[in-house]
C-alpha cells in the first residue's frame, strides 16, 4: 500500500469546499475553524499512519510541535492517540483556556529548534502550519526527525508562500512584496499583523521543503494538503506549484 492511498481517499472536492469555508470562522470563531481543522488533520495522520505501518494510530504517541492552545488535543485524544504538543508562546498555550497534564493530553513550553525530548521517543511527530514561522524552518524538520523512532511518521505541513494564503492576513497584498505588506498592513490596522513578514511569518518555498525532504533520505510522500485528490499532481511541477499550493505536506519516515 502507498502511503497516501487512505487519505486519498478522504481528499475529494467536497472536503476541500468544507474546510474553505470554515475559514471565515478563523478570527470571529476561532473554536468552530481550529476545530474543524484539528479533526481534519487527526483523520489525516490517522490515515497516513495506516498507510505506513497498516494498523491503527490508536495508542501510539503524537508530537505537536507547535501545537497551540488544545484543539488539536483535543482531536487526537478523541482518536486515542497519545498527545504532546510543544508551544514556545504561553499566550497560544492558554488561548482557549487552562493547559496541562490530562485527558486530551500534556502540553510543553519549548522551542521546536530544540525539542526537550530523546531521540527515538515518539511514534509520530506533527508540524501544522509552523514552519512558515520560524527563521530556520529545516532545523525544526531535522529535530522531528531525531525524536522520532525509526519507521515512525513525520508529518510537517506549512503555507507555501507564494500560494494564495501565503500572506495569511495580510492577504493577497503579499504579492507585492512582504515587506510592502506588512507595512500596508500596519497603515490600515494601526498594528503590525500576528502573522508580521519578518518577524513571524517568512517566505518558505514550496521548493525548499522538497529539497530538504529529499535531502533526509527519509521522505515517502508529499502532496498539496487542502486539495482534491485530482489535483495533487501540482505538486509535482516547478514554479507552478509555488502559486498553485496553498499548503504542502512533507510525509517522512525516519530509518
Amino acid at each position: 500500500m502507498v502511503v497516501t492511498d487512505l487519505f486519498a481517499h478522504r481528499a475529494t472536492l467536497r472536503r476541500s469546499l468544507r474546510l474553505l469555508s470554515e475559514f471565515r470562522y478563523e478570527q470571529p470563531d476561532p473554536g468552530r475553524f481550529y476545530g474543524a481543522l484539528a479533526a481534519d488533520t487527526a483523520a489525516m495522520v490517522g490515515d497516513l499512519w495506516q498507510g505506513l505501518r497498516g494498523e491503527s494510530a490508536a495508542g501510539r504517541t503524537l508530537l505537536d510541535v507547535g501545537g497551540g492552545p488544545g484543539y488539536f488535543a483535543s482531536a487526537f485524544a478523541a482518536a486515542g492517540v497519545r498527545y504532546l504538543g510543544v508551544e514556545p508562546d504561553p499566550s497560544e498555550m492558554h488561548a482557549a483556556g487552562p493547559v496541562g497534564p490530562g485527558e486530551s493530553g500534556s502540553f510543553v513550553r519549548a522551542s521546536g529548534m530544540a525539542l526537550p525530548f530523546a531521540d527515538d521517543s515518539v511514534d509520530i511527530s506533527l508540524s501544522s502550519n509552523v514552519a512558515e514561522h520560524v527563521v530556520r524552518p529545516w532545523q525544526l524538520g531535522n529535530e522531528m526527525l531525531r525524536v522520532t523512532k525509526p519507521g515512525g511518521l513525520v508529518v510537517l505541513s506549512y503555507t507555501v508562500w507564494l500560494g494564495p494564503f501565503g500572506g495569511h492576513e495580510m492577504g493577497l497584498t503579499h504579492y507585492l512584496g512582504g515587506t510592502r505588506a506588512a507595512a500596508m498592513y500596519a497603515r490600515k490596522h494601526g498594528r503590525p499583523a500576528k502573522n508580521n513578514y519578518g518577524s513571524s511569518l517568512f517566505a518558505v518555498a514550496a521548493a525548499d521543503g522538497l529539497d530538504w525532504a529529499h535531502a533526509t533520505g527519509a521522505l515517502v510522500a508529499t502532496f498539496p494538503r487542502y486539495h482534491p485528490r485530482w489535483a495533487w499532481w501540482l505538486t509535482s511541477v516547478p514554479a507552478l506549484r509555488e502559486f498553485a499550493v496553498s499548503n504542502l505536506v512533507l510525509v517522512l519516515s525516519p530509518r
